[in-house]
């Protein structure tokens, strides 16, 4: 049994179409998560705990907020699985994290704070927060 012969690389016919979507993908991942860092109120961390309850109470506007974000994690959750799959171009990873970010779960807030509390983690976001004119994040001891 003969093989065929390889004339040229054997890559996707929409090669340039894959990297555009990879880049794409990685660049709007990296401005949201930007916006939502920079965003974010400096005592977000500083609390043991958050209230599930919005300020306001459980009026209609305050639910549909809470479902949408929920929904908009979800998505970007199942939009990450997808993209770290083997052949598909994104950044999967990223995007799982923000999706994670969005979605109400028990214990959500200790996971988040115990990834901020790394010293890497929390000098990185410092800095880009410094950048924009924001204070730091506090954090308890």
């Amino acid at each position: 049994m003969r093989l065929p012969a390889l004339t040229r690389l054997d890559l996707p016919d929409n090669l340039l179409l894959f990297i555009l979507i990879g880049a794409g993908t990685l660049i709007v991942t990296l401005v949201v998560t930007g916006v939502v860092l920079v965003k974010l109120p400096p005592n977000y961390f500083a609390h043991q705990r958050r209230s599930r309850k919005p300020a306001g109470g459980w009026t209609l506007p305050a639910i549909l907020r809470v479902v949408g974000k929920n929904l908009l994690g979800v998505i970007l959750i199942v939009l990450g699985v997808l993209l770290s799959l083997p052949g598909v171009p994104g950044q999967g990873l990223l995007t799982i994290l923000l999706g994670l970010f969005l979605v109400d779960f028990p214990g959500k807030f200790k996971v988040q704070r115990k990834i901020v509390q790394q010293r890497h983690v929390r000098r990185v976001i410092n800095r880009l927060r410094n950048r924009f004119g924001r204070p730091e994040l506090h954090l308890p001891a």
